[in-house]
């Protein structure tokens, strides 16, 4: 990796965040020996996993588990989120073997189930969408009991990528709207609301596939407004609801405004349940892939 590609997170504004982590948040550091052998294997085939580049506060547990989310197309995005801890800049060109050392790590680790991510590739033509396939290609030519649930950004809405996306078959496709519509501008600089909509929406559609999406809290928006983006979701059939509680990675990154509550979470999911999505995981420390195969081995039984 070449580091003067790396543009940090400084270009932000510096804030100063005095609001005290609570006690529900406060996770205990890795160090178990299955954190050291996932960690082993993750370097041994040169892989990128979004527990580490976007400093993931469950990677302990996670780890522990032998569970891990691939982050494909290199460590350095294209785009620029205020919220978000992974480098930008201008990304490196993409590994061709990375498929193949992704489904020879998915094997030696014994997944059942595995997700995959990647950063925002708009350098590309296609976004990055036939990486995602090449991967999940040989994921299943290696491991075929596996079942696999894919993270993507918006492919700027390209058709092309959306049918290659489709053709490809992920058994979960999960795309986060991140926060909501009047935030945007501030934190999800590149990306537009309605095209994130568009893409869970045709996906559902066209490839009749378990949907997923999520946002956090915590940057200072309304119940309201989170309800209205629940609601969104339910509009294109998203089947399955991730709320989680923002972390400010660094005083460079989005200001935190709010820690809510377990109370408050427990509200969000019932009113969730209530609009009828088919999973939700709203906690504190929810993230996207966080319990994902268990989750999805209950969606799966729960709609047989």
């Amino acid at each position: 990796m070449n580091k003067s590609n790396y543009i940090s997170k400084t270009h932000l504004t510096n804030t100063t965040n005095k609001i005290k982590r609570p006690s529900w948040i406060k996770v205990k550091a890795p160090q178990s020996i299955e954190v050291f052998k996932t960690r082993d294997i993750v370097k041994q085939f040169n892989l990128n996993t979004v527990c580490e580049e976007a400093a993931c506060p469950n990677i302990g547990e996670c780890w522990n588990k032998k569970h891990a989310t691939f982050m494909i197309l290199g460590r350095v995005c294209t785009r620029k989120c205020t919220f978000c801890n992974i480098a930008t800049g201008t990304p490196n060109k993409i590994d061709k073997t990375e498929p193949e050392k992704i489904a020879r790590a998915v094997n030696e680790l014994s997944l059942k189930h595995v997700v995959i991510t990647s950063v925002d590739r708009d350098d590309l033509d296609d976004g990055g969408a036939e990486q995602f396939a090449l991967c999940i290609t040989k994921i299943r030519s290696l491991n075929k009991n596996t079942t696999i649930e894919i993270l993507t950004p918006d492919f700027q809405r390209k058709k092309s990528s959306i049918d290659i996306i489709v053709k490809s078959k992920p058994d979960v496709f999960n795309h986060n709207l991140e926060t909501i519509p009047r935030l945007y501008k501030e934190i999800r600089r590149g990306a537009n609301y309605n095209h994130s909509l568009y893409l869970l929406k045709t996906i559902k559609e066209k490839g009749n596939i378990w949907t997923k999406s999520g946002i956090m809290v915590g940057l200072g928006e309304k119940t309201s407004e989170i309800y209205s983006v629940m609601e969104d979701m339910r509009r294109v059939n998203v089947d399955f609801l991730t709320v989680g509680q923002y972390l400010q990675p660094s005083k460079g990154h989005q200001k935190l405004t709010k820690y809510y509550s377990p109370k408050e979470f427990k509200c969000i999911e019932e009113k969730a349940w209530q609009l009828g999505f088919k999973m939700v995981s709203c906690t504190p420390l929810t993230r996207s892939s966080y319990h994902a195969d268990e989750y999805f081995n209950m969606l799966s039984k729960k709609n047989a």
